[in-house]
């Protein structure tokens, strides 16, 4: 492990964080929009965005081999994938004078509403999450830096 892996690897997180902290920042704003695309001259609210965290790692096969030998040092996190919320529905509210309340009389939907499926407060404790993570990841930074510092006064003699 060299001298800015651990930085590199704290940076990786950081960057993470970032954007999650982002994707939160536009489920929030995105709470009440009940037109965000139109399919099949539906429209159809805003669907919840959730991040995917994975390990980063590289595909050479110095990278694998560096692997076997170091089975336990790790080269940060990068973010997977962005996907939407398939698992909470949306939210129906009864308001038939809303302009994208659902107008089919013969249907047992009529005069409801679809709002996206955010909930602001489980965002906000996503938020403070990822603001935690992001903290840590700049504590460990500040460390690093600290450490590799004194480091080099020792060096000095």
């Amino acid at each position: 492990m060299g001298l800015f892996d651990s930085m590199n690897i704290s940076a990786s997180g950081l960057t993470a964080e970032r954007l999650r902290m982002d994707v939160i920042a536009n489920n929030i704003a995105n709470a009440n929009t009940t037109r965000a695309r139109i399919v099949n001259g539906i429209s159809v609210p805003y669907q919840r965005q959730l991040v995917s965290f994975s390990a980063a790692n590289d595909t050479s096969f110095s990278t694998y081999l560096d692997t076997e030998i170091n089975q336990f040092s790790g080269k940060g996190v990068r973010v997977s994938s962005i996907e939407s919320d398939q698992v909470n529905p949306y939210k129906l509210v009864y308001d038939p004078s809303h302009p994208d309340a659902i107008k089919d009389p013969n249907s047992p939907m009529y005069g409801y509403v679809r709002y996206p499926n955010v909930d602001v407060a489980t965002e906000m404790v996503d938020l403070i999450s990822a603001s935690r993570s992001y903290e840590a990841n700049v504590t460990a930074i500040n460390a690093e830096k600290s450490m590799a510092m004194k480091a080099l006064e020792i060096g000095r003699g």
